[in-house]
């Protein structure tokens, strides 16, 4: 499909993958639930679908104009950019603020979360009995992954690329965080340090799992979205409902493990309400700043909404 973009379009495709980097930064946040409220989650499975043989066939036959109007690689281009540039400039701002604020931002995220719900559960027209037992069966998926405890691995060269393959995966999935995936798999604090610290070997080899696991899964999500709408919908927004389980923001720590840095780390939490948690750790546990951030991220999610409607 051809696409006639304007000088426009290609910024606000930048700041729309600019969003999805911000997002995949965080622990419990997906880039693919910024794609998709931003309408640009079937373009951008289409896109990456079409870096394939055919595209090789383009280019021997004729020319890199012809290949790069098949990949739509000005679209490609612009989203990478603007994803790698808020990525990689968050990292040390997402770290700083989960560590000194982490109830609020999880307020703000939860906010961002009930809203994506709320949107993607609209894209089902008919909730039949075989859409909510999609749903379900995504929460349950969902819920199921987000309470499971993270691990701490060796920072091997293959566990880079291992981790960029499968997290890939739940960056591009609504309401499956990849910056979960890979605390569950004990990589995110060494990613996060090989990305401040500009190890561009060890992010290369992060990078290139990531765009194997990206092209393999681009193409069954795809399929689904074609032949199975309204049921990937439906699972989808599940997905989202189940992972609100990770972002609540009053948590007591049950279990703790040391990292690779010797810093204590959270191993095992459970969601408590905001009293209990003010009885626990004789902390103000901020409810009227946490709902009011929640309120924002839930405005946040309509307003990008209302104005993706335009561009």
């Amino acid at each position: 499909m051809q696409y006639k973009d304007s000088k426009r379009d290609y910024l606000f495709m930048f700041l729309k993958g600019a969003g999805m980097g911000a997002a995949d930064v965080v622990p419990g946040v997906s880039g693919g639930t910024i794609a998709f409220i931003t309408g640009i989650y079937a373009r951008f499975l289409n896109a990456i679908k079409s870096v394939n043989l055919q595209a090789l066939s383009t280019l021997r036959r004729d020319g890199l104009k012809a290949t790069w109007q098949h990949i739509d690689g000005g679209f490609l281009l612009a989203v990478f950019s603007g994803l790698l540039i808020s990525a990689a400039s968050l990292a040390k701002v997402i770290t700083y603020l989960l560590e000194a604020h982490q109830t609020l931002v999880w307020s703000f995220f939860f906010g961002l979360i009930v809203a994506s719900f709320i949107y993607v559960a609209k894209q089902v027209s008919h909730w039949s009995g075989q859409n909510i037992i999609a749903c379900a069966v995504g929460a349950i998926i969902a819920f199921a992954i987000t309470s499971l405890s993270p691990a701490e691995a060796q920072a091997s060269h293959w566990m880079f690329f291992i981790s960029g393959a499968i997290a890939i995966c739940a960056m591009i999935l609504p309401g499956i965080s990849g910056s979960f995936i890979l605390l569950l798999l004990g990589m995110y604090g060494h990613v996060l340090s090989a990305v401040n610290q500009l190890e561009f070997g060890l992010v290369s080899l992060f990078l290139l799992g990531c765009i194997v696991g990206l092209m393999s899964f681009s193409r069954l999500l795809s399929w689904l979205l074609a032949h199975y709408q309204q049921v990937t919908f439906s699972l989808l927004a599940g997905f989202l409902l189940g992972s609100l389980n990770l972002l609540w923001p009053w948590k007591q720590v049950l279990t703790t493990y040391v990292n690779s840095s010797g810093i204590e780390k959270p191993l095992s939490q459970a969601n408590i309400l905001p009293a209990q948690y003010s009885t626990l750790y004789g902390q103000d546990p901020n409810t009227l700043a946490c709902i009011a951030l929640a309120v924002a991220g839930l405005a946040l999610i309509l307003t990008i909404e209302k104005i993706s409607e335009k561009y």
